[in-house]
């Protein structure tokens, strides 16, 4: 895959902002609760702590994750349920939570998820972010049998579906904080 558009680094960089009417501290005891995110990730549906404490760095959550058929629908994605291992890397209260994606063996890829808060006013701005540098193991498994424009093709219909994804995860923490 020499000169590959997979060894582009960082080969996705994306982040979305919401105003949220709450403080950032409640903002912040959402987000971190990893557990919950089937009340707002369009694909996660859940898990567990299967190591360290709840939310705490060094911590590692494995996620419940559900795909459909129709996301990427032409790329050889991994359909229907499949499971995740993330290791926490900050949680500042009121400020950032951050996760990396493990590898089969829990070694850390260059994925990088996270939420920062920052109080505005009476409320609170949520950013929600994601940083791939190099090309994780599942991405290289993806494209491999890709010509260079197909992978190009990838990219761009994956940071779309990206893009997306953090747009709704942050509508749908929005509506969750501000019901209660």
């Amino acid at each position: 895959m020499a000169n590959s558009i997979i060894e582009k680094s960082p080969l996705f960089e994306l982040r979305a902002d919401k105003r949220v009417s709450a403080s950032p501290e409640k903002v912040y005891a959402v987000v971190s609760d990893l557990p919950r995110q089937a009340e707002w990730s369009p694909e996660c549906r859940g898990g567990e702590w299967i190591s360290g404490e709840p939310s705490a760095v060094g911590s590692i959550f494995r996620g419940e994750n559900l795909r459909s058929e129709d996301v990427v629908s032409w790329a050889p994605l991994i359909r229907g349920t499949w499971y995740t291992e993330a290791r926490i890397v900050a949680a500042e209260p009121g400020r950032t939570f951050q996760w990396v994606m493990l590898t089969h063996a829990q070694e850390d890829q260059e994925s990088l998820w996270g939420f920062d808060v920052a109080a505005d006013g009476d409320g609170t701005v949520l950013t929600h972010h994601f940083r791939m540098g190099k090309a994780t193991a599942g991405i290289h498994k993806i494209v491999k049998d890709m010509d260079e424009q197909e992978r190009a093709q990838f990219v761009t219909d994956w940071t779309a579906k990206l893009a997306q994804d953090l747009d709704e995860t942050l509508d749908r923490i929005k509506v969750v904080i501000e019901k209660q």
